[in-house]
């Protein structure tokens, strides 16, 4: 078999960096469940239909097709697509099993995505995600809004990342802002304006014009809006001052004045009013979320997400929701492609315990075995070699400490082989050093 070729965009980490993934993710579910979500998995594969009812998606979705398809023509396989987010699978199972959730109902959810987009730094086919939702029954309280950067800001500052910064908006401020301007395709302008940070705001004035159908004074206030920033309830008042009246503008200022004020007395500094965040998916209706890593704000957001409340819909019920997604994948690519996260040793085993003799073996499977009873991960040399060569094959594996099992009646001995520190120990109370215990991220 010759040597396979990589396949791109579907990360396959080493065993440190694994083990500096699981370390985040269990983070972050404690601090999910701090606040009182549930876990939650969904199906990898969701039907084609659903997937691309909202938003310009169609290009990123894997469609399962079985090899040998039947001869009939299409059956249900042949019309399933891998889920390229989780807030989709999560509106259908809402609907699949609203008869059995209590509401509000708060759920988070952990689990690995597709999107068929151009891999690159940062950006794979392949990740892992991790969400959070609030969803009620035809009303959703818009408190829960101002919730979500709290979780999210709570969560990433449990990692040993750089801060981040949470872009917040309100598709209203932009939907009641080019309404009162005159725009009658607020979706199709706010589909252009989320596209500045991509292509720039000349070409999307041009954008504003061929798909929006705005004039050339109306692309230039759309474009004033989306400049302005701010950090307290001072960003309605600046929208004001552009002089633009609309009843749907000034639900969303109030919203958004309550999330960025909500933020800034549990985390000041955390959120910052942006104007230009839009989100590029349709089913978002109200505040918007964009999160920039500091020191990597070229790459874009590494959690987003926002206000839905149509996208779970059956009849004349409604679900409306609000939700965040975390790139876990994303977050990690970039700050390995840095250097910027390691790990203190790439195994789990803190104690090697040695084999004086293969007819001994026995006894250093005892020590081990004590040893785990006691949560102190512990492997076994594979071989009975010299204790050199076993103290080396510790050192390659980067467990600290190596174990010598007494010979003839004698004591057992732990050595530190980083120090050479070595002491007398009994596997019922020997303890390594707290920092030993478990790999260390850092």
């Amino acid at each position: 078999m010759s040597k396979p070729t990589p396949i791109s965009g579907f990360p396959e980490w080493t065993p440190g960096q694994r083990m500096i993934e699981q370390y985040v993710l269990d983070r972050i579910r404690a601090t999910f469940e701090l606040y009182g979500f549930a876990p939650l998995e969904t199906r990898a594969v969701e039907p084609l239909d659903q997937l691309l009812r909202k938003g310009e998606t169609s290009k990123e979705v894997y469609v399962i097709r079985r090899l040998h398809a039947d001869a009939e023509g299409a059956t249900g396989d042949d019309q399933l697509g891998l889920h390229f987010d989780l807030t989709v699978p999560f509106a259908r199972y809402v609907l699949e099993n609203a008869g059995k959730l209590q509401f509000p109902f708060r759920r988070y959810q952990i689990q690995k995505v597709w999107r068929g987009e151009r891999p690159q730094e940062g950006r794979y086919r392949e990740f892992v995600q991790a969400d959070i939702d609030i969803v009620d029954r035809d009303t959703l309280a818009p408190h829960h809004e101002a919730e979500m950067p709290l979780v999210i800001g709570d969560a990433l500052r449990s990692l040993p990342i750089p801060p981040v910064v949470i872009q917040v908006n309100n598709r209203k401020v932009n939907e009641g802002f080019y309404r009162g301007i005159g725009l009658t395709d607020p979706e199709a302008a706010l589909r252009a304006v989320d596209k500045l940070d991509k292509i720039g705001p000349d070409r999307v004035a041009e954008l504003l014009v061929e798909t929006a159908g705005a004039t050339d004074t109306q692309a230039k206030a759309c474009l004033a809006l989306s400049t302005l920033r701010g950090s307290d309830g001072s960003i309605a008042d600046a929208v004001r001052a552009i002089g633009v009246e609309h009843p749907l503008l000034d639900e969303g200022l109030a919203e958004l004045v309550a999330v960025v004020e909500t933020a800034a007395e549990h985390s000041p500094g955390l959120c910052v009013a942006d104007l230009r965040i839009a989100r590029g998916l349709d089913y978002y209706t109200g505040t918007v979320y964009e999160t920039q890593l500091r020191g990597y704000e070229r790459f874009g957001s590494i959690c987003s997400g926002g206000r839905y409340d149509s996208l779970a819909t059956a009849g004349n019920v409604s679900y409306p929701g609000v939700g965040i997604s975390i790139g876990v994948t994303r977050l990690l690519g970039l700050l390995f492609g840095a250097g910027a996260l390691s790990v203190s040793r790439e195994v789990p085993t803190a104690v090697l315990v040695a084999v004086t003799s293969e007819e001994w073996r026995a006894a250093s499977n005892r020590v081990a075995e004590a040893l785990r009873r006691r949560g102190i991960a512990t492997e076994v040399s594979p071989s009975a070699a010299k204790f050199g060569k076993q103290i080396r094959y510790a050192e390659r594996r980067g467990i600290p400490y190596v174990w010598f099992p007494g010979a003839d009646g004698g004591p057992d001995e732990v050595k530190d082989i980083r120090s050479g520190e070595q002491v007398t120990a009994t596997a019922g109370d020997w303890t390594p050093a707290a920092e030993d215990l478990k790999p260390q991220v850092r």
